[in-house]
């Protein structure tokens, strides 16, 4: 009959389009259990902070900053994905103007003497990435972060510091993985005066989300091909690492265009040198 069968009308050729999977939103408040479906974590939300999610660790008692995917908590045994409390977002409309790092901003307050203690960081990306997101808060503290050019020179730079109970000496380096030369490295240096901190990223780079960078993933790269060398290549980008990542910096605006690991891990090197 003229009308009738799959031929009568016309062909949807692509099919039909495949939409992105949609969660439930639950309000992250304090006290709330949840398990983190990449890392396995399970625990209690203590508060939303630094673009992420600290959440206690139930079996170590660790305290951990977790981000906030679509759907990457489990509550009550259903996937879904945090939001802060209601009530938490309705106090941040009167609140005073932050700094890049999340912190209270303080207009005219002038930057303090340096102190004795120090922020080591490998290289100078590391240390223009902390700069552009915590230097305000350095600065008020009197804080002077400098590049060690290197990881292998780290046991010479911290016996030449002299550290001491008020001379105390923060490290910051990539890598920090189980049975890396930097782990290694940072069991030397092992000092009641002496903190080291880290990411498990090879290079500073991957600490930057790769939304920022416009990319979904940060590529995998070969063990022992140069690192920056091969991303550039696999993302089809011609230019220098250096002028790369002068564009790749000029995009960070704040502490919510890193990954938690990093912000993590400067905070808490702040707050031991200070």
């Amino acid at each position: 009959m003229a009308g009738d069968g799959i031929l009568s009308g016309p062909i949807d050729l692509d099919g039909p389009r495949r939409q992105r999977p949609s969660y439930p939103a639950v309000e992250g408040r304090a006290g709330l259990a949840v398990r983190h479906r990449a890392t396995g974590i399970d625990g209690t939300v203590v508060r939303f902070e630094h673009g992420g999610v600290a959440v206690v660790d139930r079996h170590s008692g660790a305290k951990r900053l977790l981000r906030l995917d679509p759907g990457g908590f489990v509550v009550d045994g259903e996937r879904v994905t945090l939001v802060p409390p209601k009530a938490a977002a309705r106090a941040d409309a009167g609140r005073p103007q932050r700094t890049a790092s999340g912190s209270t901003a303080l207009p005219g307050h002038k930057a303090r003497v340096a102190k004795a203690s120090r922020i080591l960081v490998e290289g100078v990306h590391d240390a223009e990435l902390v700069e552009k997101v915590w230097g305000d808060d350095l600065r008020i503290e009197g804080v002077v972060v400098e590049r060690l050019d290197g990881m292998d020179v780290l046991p010479q730079a911290v016996a030449a510091f002299g550290p001491g109970p008020q001379r105390r000496l923060g490290v910051l380096l990539d890598h920090m993985v189980d049975g890396s030369k930097e782990t290694r490295t940072a069991a030397v240096v092992r000092s009641p005066h002496v903190l080291v901190r880290g990411t498990p990223y090879i290079d500073v780079w991957q600490a930057v989300r790769p939304r920022v960078a416009g990319i979904e993933a940060w590529p995998e790269v070969p063990r022992g091909e140069p690192w920056k060398e091969g991303v550039l290549a696999r993302l089809g980008v011609d230019r220098t690492p250096g002028a790369y990542w002068r564009t790749l910096l000029g995009r960070v605006t704040s502490y919510a265009d890193l990954e938690p690991a990093l912000v993590g891990a400067v905070e808490e090197l702040i707050d031991f040198v200070t």
